[in-house]
């Protein structure tokens, strides 16, 4: 490199470091906020929904139908999920499972999903299609909506079946 060449080097760095230096203010990256609210979201479908997602199940069980919990809040580097799958106990015995998702959304809060599938002895095609019944500020979810979109599920499921 010429001497002129690193004179002007001398001077962009120079003049870099004291932008830099004027620029230099105590800020969160958002990184940590996304971080902060993913967390948050997971502490409360941890808390709130898979409570009620559990006394669902028992019942559910308890009623001779298959059920399970899957839960995926204390996973890192994606948003936090919690599902009930559920599977009738038909007559036949060739019922499929349903699945009710409460899942974080980082625009909107959490999320309610569900894919419901009919039994394939009742004559229609068994398609996958999850549909959304519902949205929640995360601070807002409540066991009273979370018992509400999980009873609607299960009413959906069972007439269909």
């Amino acid at each position: 490199m010429g001497d002129k060449s690193m004179e002007q080097l001398r001077a962009l760095l120079k003049s870099y470091a004291e932008r830099a230096a004027k620029l230099q203010v105590d800020v969160k990256p958002a990184h940590d906020e996304g971080e902060r609210r993913r967390r948050a979201c997971g502490d409360r479908l941890r808390t709130v929904v898979r409570s009620v997602l559990d006394r669902f199940m028992d019942a559910l069980k308890n009623a001779g139908h298959e059920a399970a919990i899957e839960d995926e809040t204390a996973t890192t580097g994606a948003y936090p999920t919690v599902a009930l799958i559920f599977t009738p106990r038909a007559p036949a015995g060739t019922a499929l499972a349903s699945t009710l998702t409460f899942k974080c959304d980082p625009r909107r809060g959490i999320a309610v999903a569900r894919d419901i599938k009919p039994s394939p002895t009742k004559g229609r095609a068994v398609t996958s299609s999850t549909d959304r019944i519902g949205t929640m500020k995360v601070e807002a979810v409540s066991v009273e909506w979370v018992e509400t979109k999980t009873l609607s599920f299960i009413e959906a499921v069972l007439k269909v079946n």
